[in-house]
């Protein structure tokens, strides 16, 4: 375990889960820009459309049940909160991940304390939900934070020793 624990290893795996949190703060933006620019009634034909098929092979689908719940709830304001939602948390993980990924040092904490904000929303939202995918996030999420607070440490202690 201590050989795959060296300093090399953890910088690759920093600048990796830096890289995947970018592409999931860009899949926000895009989702966001989706969800703002489209019409209500495109949402529930759509998420209809997709789900029809496999409710007739297999009624008791629970995620084609989901969404086609989803459809039905689906109002004005629902959408704009999950534009604004997508759209600002994209702008600021794309924000805090360009200044790690250009090694500024006010990133890393500013990071942390973000995504660690996220975290505890994420577990509030869980708690009504009980969506793996939030789980699944969070934990992702925990392991990002601890990564930076290792970089951050590291490169502290480089730049200290100069």
């Amino acid at each position: 375990m201590r050989k795959f624990l060296t300093e090399k290893n953890i910088k690759l795996a920093f600048e990796i889960s830096v890289v995947l949190k970018g592409l999931h703060a860009l899949m926000e933006l895009i989702g966001g820009a989706i969800i703002l620019f489209i019409s209500k009634e495109f949402v529930i034909t759509t998420i209809f459309a997709i789900t029809q098929e496999e409710l007739s092979e297999d009624p008791k689908d629970f995620i084609a049940h989901y969404l086609t719940k989803l459809a039905q709830n689906f109002s004005v304001s629902a959408q704009q909160f999950a534009a604004l939602y997508l759209l600002s948390h994209g702008l600021i993980k794309i924000f805090l991940v360009i200044g790690l990924l250009k090694e500024k040092l006010w990133a890393y904490p500013a990071a942390i304390v973000i995504f660690s904000t996220f975290i505890i929303y994420q577990l509030w939202r869980f708690a009504f939900t009980h969506s793996i995918w939030l789980l699944l996030l969070t934990i992702f999420d925990i392991i990002i934070i601890w990564l930076t607070w290792h970089e951050y440490r590291y490169k502290k202690s480089s730049t200290n020793a100069f």
